[in-house]
């Protein structure tokens, strides 16, 4: 009969040449044991085993045999069970592990892998080659850079309306922030900064990309000759207000820690919800500010390398409402009104100031609605003006009247207007003149 072969794995195969070290007395069982990192005593076992048995010896006892802490049967089939079910459609391995502990099956994310692939409830992805970009280190203090971007995905699956999720991250932690809109718009995006600031205070820096809502248009170098630079928009009028530094990104890599952060949403968030039966954009909004957004930070922020918070605090120079408001120049008339939004609007009597008439004033249109004017620093307030009494409202004049008020329906001039007396005067004179004597 051949030798039996024996496959031995890489620790195997180490811990054979070590011992093959110490029978030729070229190493001692101390330092065969620094060596492998195991005791003097183990050491000694190893090479009775080798002396004994040969190589098969050194494999691990528990080799083609069930472990001891195999998860029982009945627990994988239940588990494989709740996992099938539609809710659960679609989940990864992490967060199906996640969401079997909360009703009480205990497995770790590479068993549930396991019992996923074998129940074709997954399949494992191929790694692809992915285009190298330079890595950029974190900041170091949480406040100093922020990054805002929006994400349109079907985030209710159908169970409601299609939203937009704008979202802000730290980028030093990992923090972050959200709220879902309708569409996303200037006055979205400013609700979504403005509630950053109330709940964590005012960053140094805003990072985003280049969209019509965060940078103005782009102007030739002729067009800025004649009509200098472009003026900031609306959102990046309200930043140099309250002096947070607008900072532009020129890739999607550039911004990746908030494109990784949808990546992970856009798995995890809309299957949370799903399972929550979430199916309105205010029943969104909540979990995600009861539930999601206190799960992650527990979960995946990180510990900045400065512990100094970089956000400046709200006092009472900032004017929130004033700084988050679309503002537009319009020009009062000389009785102190404009128009706007096709409504006349007028400045309180109790509110004029010197130099106001016909003066060119800002108009803001602030996000609960207010209607504010700004004047040489002054904020005045707006009220809707009276309309004006039209001309085809006024009562009609009888005949009488007009004849009173020397009134015609006829456009003939009179036999005694000037113009008739005038020319029959001068056709007399012409006529003598012309007549014989």
């Amino acid at each position: 009969m051949g030798e039996e072969r024996v496959a031995l794995g890489h620790r195997e195969q180490e811990r054979l040449v070590v011992l093959r070290l110490v029978e030729e007395r070229r190493l001692t069982r101390g330092e065969a044991g620094e060596r492998l990192k195991l005791t003097v005593r183990q050491v000694g076992r190893l090479l009775l085993r080798l002396r004994e048995e040969g190589v098969k010896g050194l494999v691990h006892r528990l080799r083609g045999r069930r472990s001891n802490r195999r998860v029982a049967e009945e627990v994988r089939q239940r588990a494989v069970w709740l996992l099938s079910q539609e809710k659960y459609q679609g989940f990864r391995p992490t967060l199906s592990s996640e969401h079997l502990l909360r009703i009480g099956v205990s497995v770790s994310r590479e068993t549930t892998r396991r019992w996923m692939l074998e129940a074709g409830l997954w399949r494992s992805r191929k790694k692809r080659a992915k285009r190298v970009h330079v890595w950029r280190e974190r900041r170091a203090s949480f406040g100093e850079l922020v990054l805002l971007d929006s994400s349109d995905h079907k985030w209710l699956e159908g169970r409601g309306p299609r939203l937009r999720l704008i979202t802000l991250i730290d980028d030093a932690t990992s923090r972050f922030r959200g709220r879902f809109f309708a569409r996303e718009t200037t006055e979205a995006n400013m609700l979504a900064m403005r509630e950053w600031i109330e709940h964590c205070g005012i960053p140094l820096a805003v990072y985003t990309d280049r969209h019509s809502i965060y940078a103005p248009a782009k102007r030739s170098r002729t067009q800025e000759n004649l009509y200098g630079q472009a003026e900031p928009t609306q959102f990046g009028r309200a930043l140099e207000e309250l002096g947070i530094e607008w900072i532009p990104a020129y890739s999607p890599q550039a911004k990746g820690r908030i494109e990784r952060l949808f990546e992970t949403l856009q798995d995890r968030l809309v299957k949370e919800m799903r399972v929550a039966d979430i199916n309105s954009c205010e029943a969104a909004n909540r979990y995600l500010d009861d539930v999601f957004c206190p799960f992650w930070e527990r979960r995946f922020t990180v510990r900045p390398r400065n512990y100094r918070d970089a956000h400046r605090p709200l006092s009472k120079a900032h004017d929130l409402d004033a700084a988050f408001s679309l503002r537009y120049t319009r020009t009062l008339d000389a009785a102190y009104t404009l128009s706007f939004e096709g409504q006349r609007w007028r400045i309180p009597r109790a509110e004029i100031v010197p130099g106001l008439r016909k003066a060119h004033v800002q108009v803001e249109q602030r996000l609960n609605g207010a209607l504010k004017v700004r004047f040489r620093g002054r904020t005045l307030s707006l009220e809707p003006a009276p309309a004006p009494q039209r001309a085809d409202t006024a009562p009609a004049r009888h005949a009488a009247d007009r004849s009173t008020l020397g009134m015609h329906r006829s456009s003939k001039p009179r036999p005694s207007h000037p113009w008739r007396t005038a020319w029959s005067k001068a056709q007399r004179l012409k006529d003598s003149l012309t007549s014989p004597s």
